[in-house]
């Protein structure tokens, strides 16, 4: 434990309540039922929202092939900067947007931004040259930039930390389906050419939008806030919630402080975790938004490529989720990141080795199995690293936001076909960039981990003690981090 920590601790005056709380004696067969009930009310509506969410931000990637480059005149490195744009927006705005979740409702926020970027994504289909384009992108990212950060937190509101990254897993496989989902439609879309005096991929824009608007509105009435204030849970169901709740974070801090953001925005390690997040997240938006691309540079014509990102995105899916689960089960974190990394790198380098279209395909599909379940593990373990809700909160919106800067070099890395060394070989550094921060954090943590230990065992602290230590976050003596 380091210096500060120790001395923070040492000097702290505890002025907690000292009132006993009833504890609940539970089984794990009762536990397990509840927690499958949670994911029953809660995973199916989330993922359909970030299935849009994601669906309206990579769709730029199929309108490009189904006509918009040509008909909005984007030559030159036009495409590349509306794609760009979407990602300083909606990187600056996800802070915020977690602190407002935080004080207003999950049920009232999530909805009401989504209302929000799913009007943008609709008259977007009046759009018709590089500015309007341009500005339409800006305010799309902006409205959308809560959707991701915000599920990500409310699911850590709702699960234990060993149990969080599975359930990221399913929502963020949302993803690699709406991946899928977005090919079937562009690919059935795109026939609408001339009705109503629009563009086929003007009605991508439409569609899609107008479907966001509807499932915005019905989630006003569906989405539950806490676990202590479900209505699909009984009342003995939600005390076990939040009792499980607070054994798992010790019992740290529930409300909001401007301290606690204050704690996440000067940790190193929401910093560390900020930097393995970019390494992976720009190979996974250089697949969503240039896959239809890559594919077509290799021969196949524009109908096909639709068609083609599907297996892809498809096997992304499942690795996601089957990853999630054994990350959960183990409790472990970096080495499933260390191994989704390495398989990605296989796949780029046999993209970048390879000029057959058939290699080519072959090692997208294999980048994308690899890659995509990093991102849930990644996110999980930052959930873990941050003690208290605030905190939690900010540190997930630092590290979705900041790392989402990381789309704007997705937007400029794949310039020349078919082979885009300049794209495979940055997407093949920054993932060795996140094995090699993933293998520090997990030495740093343990050190960590065994310092703290060794504290708690010298000065004789335990559980009873937790409530001298609610305000400390992640440098309480008795939280630990996930490796």
């Amino acid at each position: 434990m380091s210096f500060n920590e120790k001395t923070q601790i040492d000097s702290f005056q505890d002025n907690s309540s000292n009132d006993e709380e009833v504890m609940l004696k539970v089984t794990e067969e009762e536990r397990k039922r509840v927690v499958r009930k949670v994911d029953v009310h809660l995973l199916p509506f989330v993922s359909v929202l970030y299935l849009l969410s994601f669906l309206d931000r990579a769709n730029i990637g199929n309108a490009r092939i189904a006509g918009m480059a040509k008909d909005a005149h984007l030559d030159g490195l036009k495409y590349n900067i509306i794609a760009a744009v979407f990602f300083i927006p909606y990187s600056l705005a996800e802070i915020p947007s977690n602190i407002l979740l935080k004080l207003i409702r999950p049920s009232r926020w999530i909805p009401s931004i989504m209302v929000a970027w799913g009007l943008v994504m609709t008259l977007m289909c009046l759009c018709k040259n590089f500015k309007s384009l341009l500005i339409a992108r800006v305010f799309l990212g902006l409205t959308e930039s809560g959707l991701f950060p915000g599920i990500t937190f409310y699911l850590s509101l709702w699960y234990r930390r060993r149990d969080v990254a599975s359930r990221i897993a399913i929502f963020f496989s949302a993803a690699t389906v709406a991946g899928a989902f977005g090919g079937i439609l562009a690919f059935g879309i795109e026939h609408m050419e001339g009705i109503g005096g629009l563009h086929g991929w003007q009605w991508i824009f439409c569609l899609e939008g107008i479907l966001t608007v509807v499932v915005a509105f019905i989630s006003y009435f569906f989405m539950h806030d806490y676990p202590s204030t479900a209505r699909f849970l009984a009342p003995r169901e939600k005390q076990l919630v939040v009792q499980m709740l607070k054994e798992d974070t010790q019992g740290l801090a529930t409300h909001f402080d401007k301290k606690f953001v204050w704690q996440a925005l000067t940790d190193y390690k929401s910093y560390l975790h900020i930097f393995i997040y970019i390494g992976l997240l720009i190979p996974v938006y250089a697949i969503a938004l240039f896959l239809p691309t890559i594919i077509k540079s290799l021969g196949y014509s524009a109908a096909q490529a639709q068609l083609l990102t599907i297996p892809p995105f498809a096997a992304g899916c499942v690795a996601t989720i089957g990853v999630g689960l054994w990350s959960d089960k183990l409790n472990l974190r970096g080495p499933f990141l260390i191994g989704g990394c390495l398989l990605s790198m296989i796949g780029y380098i046999v993209c970048i080795t390879r000029s057959e279209p058939g290699a080519g395909y072959a090692g997208a599909v294999i980048a994308a199995v690899g890659v995509y379940p990093t991102i849930a593990v990644s996110l999980a373990w930052a959930g873990a690293s941050a003690g208290g809700d605030v905190r939690k909160g900010v540190t997930l919106a630092m590290v979705i936001g900041l790392g989402n800067l990381g789309g704007i070099c997705s937007s400029f890395i794949y310039l020349k076909a078919p082979r885009f060394y300049a794209g495979h070989g940055t997407c093949i550094a920054l993932l060795a960039m996140s094995i090699i921060l993933s293998l520090f954090a997990m030495w740093d943590f343990n050190r960590l981990n065994k310092a703290k230990e060794a504290y708690c065992a010298h000065h004789g602290i335990d559980d009873s003690r937790k409530g001298e230590f609610v305000e400390f976050g992640s440098e309480s003596p008795l939280f630990r981090y996930t490796l």
